[in-house]
């Protein structure tokens, strides 16, 4: 079912300084920041020769970030997100298989453009994933 590692994101509590982390420190190329209101985040996403690194800030109080960051003040790793070919059959399959989707069970559409779903940290080890149609 899992295809490949599309990202990994990371929680930051100042996007503008994290992005200037990523460009400039370490050099790498990083993308315009995206505005995904229907999420409640800010992204840019540092792009790396075999994944990328998405880098999210809150967009309103009622964002999940914001919940992850009063937790985790300086930040940290949010999510994974794993590629899947049909995004409907692995719901479909996780859910049969005892995997909770969050929001509903309906995809999102998410920063590429593409359907996304999240998938309960507790059924995967304290880790929050996320799936990606592509």
């Amino acid at each position: 079912m899992l295809g490949r590692v599309n990202h990994v994101a990371i929680a930051v509590p100042d996007l503008a300084a994290a992005t200037a982390s990523y460009r400039d420190t370490l050099g790498a190329s990083v993308s315009a920041t995206q505005a995904l209101p229907e999420h409640g985040v800010t992204v840019v996403f540092v792009e790396l020769p075999n994944t990328k690194i998405e880098l999210l800030e809150p967009l309103g109080a009622d964002s999940p970030i914001a919940a992850f960051l009063a937790k985790n003040p300086g930040g940290g790793m949010h999510h994974i997100c794993y590629e899947v070919e049909d995004i409907l059959a692995a719901r479909d399959q996780l859910a049969s298989g005892g995997a909770r989707v969050l929001g509903g069970g309906e995809p999102k559409i998410g920063a590429h453009g593409k359907p996304v779903l999240f998938l309960h940290p507790k059924d995967f080890y304290g880790t929050l994933i996320e799936l990606e149609q592509v």
